[in-house]
């Protein structure tokens, strides 16, 4: 089916068109076909015209080019951010600190660093250790669900569940994981193309108020270590690589990284599967009759609606690409969700086919910055999805969905759902 270029036509994340947060598909669809390159804001014919620094990209190829090469599109944001956050010469705000600091906005060699230490604690072996836990977690949330008769499929399931996962490798007690959702979803919200004052004021009081709590975690871990190959916040302090220890700045932040980055996806996994299961009968039908299909399923589930809908790199140095010379300094924006339905990489890609096979989505990334905590979030995924579906085989939706509002990050607040 063509897509319609008008759609593409002065496209600009920081001013959406209407409709366009409960489906982006076909804005995504005509960016692919008319302006796979494209000036955000611009009629996609004046691309390159004066010199144009920021650049939207939404084919497979473009996405994955840019994911392998790192030495010339960098995940360094100590310029854009210093912008965005509006650092004064006197000092750095919390959210600046914290995301020019973290995993996820650095390269080599800090990168490499931070994310073998981290990646130590998460080995084959670590994660297949999780399973019984989450299974009892995910049994426990399902029983009280069961026991009320009534489930909000966010509040009640998907979001408590990354949160104790995530609680439980840095060895957060229980009694103290009340703040941790809401602050991941304070300092995350600060990532929108649009930041209000209002966003960025909850962004930067949520970066201040978890560091003061770590600080005091990470005392107490320093005196009462834990197993460095099960408790994450043990191997962060203790770990070493060529020597080099975390400074005490890195290792908060990347705790305050690890939380957000397996949290707020997560959460969009689960709950947005549960809402394509109950939009599509026909494959909830068939996980139920095959259930060793659910590995397939939440990779399914990861492409058609991914959790996170957009990356962002800055070039290093001058670059090419679709006949169209770029230089350095150049922002780019990648669009994952419009890359995971390119017609060029995936046959039928509208359509939602929890066998299929190959399927190589972009949803945890690629290269050097592919997701490290990507087998946990597999994991959570298959055993909340798989549980729920057995135990609650004829669950429905009862109410109108509330979608977040977030156009990087792709799920809902409110699931109402009847148990069946």
């Amino acid at each position: 089916m063509m897509s319609d270029p008008a759609l593409a036509e002065g496209f600009d994340l920081r001013r959406l068109p209407e409709g366009f947060i409960e489906n982006p598909y076909p804005v995504y669809a005509a960016l692919r076909e008319h302006a796979p390159v494209h000036a955000m804001g611009r009629n996609p014919s004046d691309l390159g015209a004066s010199g144009e620094s920021q650049i939207l990209l939404s084919r497979y190829a473009d996405l994955e080019r840019v994911y392998k090469d790192a030495a010339t599109f960098s995940s360094d944001k100590t310029v854009e951010f210093g912008a965005k956050f509006r650092v004064a010469e006197e000092g750095a705000c919390p959210l600046y600190r914290h995301h020019t600091t973290s995993l996820v906005f650095n390269d080599p060699p800090r990168h490499t660093r931070v994310r073998r230490i981290i990646a130590g604690a998460l080995t084959p072996r670590a994660v297949a250790a999780m399973e019984a836990g989450i299974v009892a977690l995910v049994d426990g949330l399902l029983a009280a669900a069961e026991a009320r008769g009534t489930i909000d499929l966010i509040e009640d399931f998907a979001a408590a569940i990354p949160v104790e996962v995530i609680g439980n490798l840095l060895g957060v007690p229980k009694p103290e994981r009340g703040p941790l959702r809401d602050w991941s979803l304070a300092i995350l919200g600060a990532l929108e193309p649009v930041l209000s004052p209002e966003v960025e004021a909850a962004g930067n009081r949520a970066v201040t108020e978890f560091l003061a709590y770590l600080d005091r975690l990470v005392a107490d871990r320093r005196r009462h270590p834990g197993d460095p190959d099960k408790d994450i916040l043990t191997r962060l302090i203790q770990g070493e690589v060529g020597g080099e220890r975390l400074s005490p700045e890195e290792l908060l932040q990347n705790c305050i990284f690890i939380l957000n980055a397996g949290h707020e996806t997560t959460t969009n996994l689960i709950g947005n599967g549960l809402h394509l299961l109950d939009q599509h009968r026909d494959a909830r039908a068939r996980l139920l009759a095959e259930p060793d299909l659910m590995r397939k399923g939440v990779e399914e589930i990861l492409r058609f609606e991914s959790s996170n809908q957009l990356g962002n790199r800055v070039a290093s140095t001058a670059f090419s690409i679709d006949g169209h010379d770029f230089p350095a300094g150049t922002q780019i924006t990648l669009c994952i969700g419009a890359a995971n339905r390119d017609p060029a990489q995936f046959a039928d890609p509208d359509t939602f086919d929890v066998a299929r096979d190959p399927n190589r989505h972009l949803a945890f990334a690629s290269g050097i910055h592919q997701c490290v905590g990507m087998a946990v979030a597999r994991l959570e995924g298959r055993i909340a999805l798989g549980r729920f579906l057995v135990r609650f085989p004829d669950y429905r939706l009862d109410g109108a969905p509330v979608r977040s509002q977030r156009v990087r990050f792709r799920g809902f607040l409110r699931l109402p759902a009847r148990l069946g």
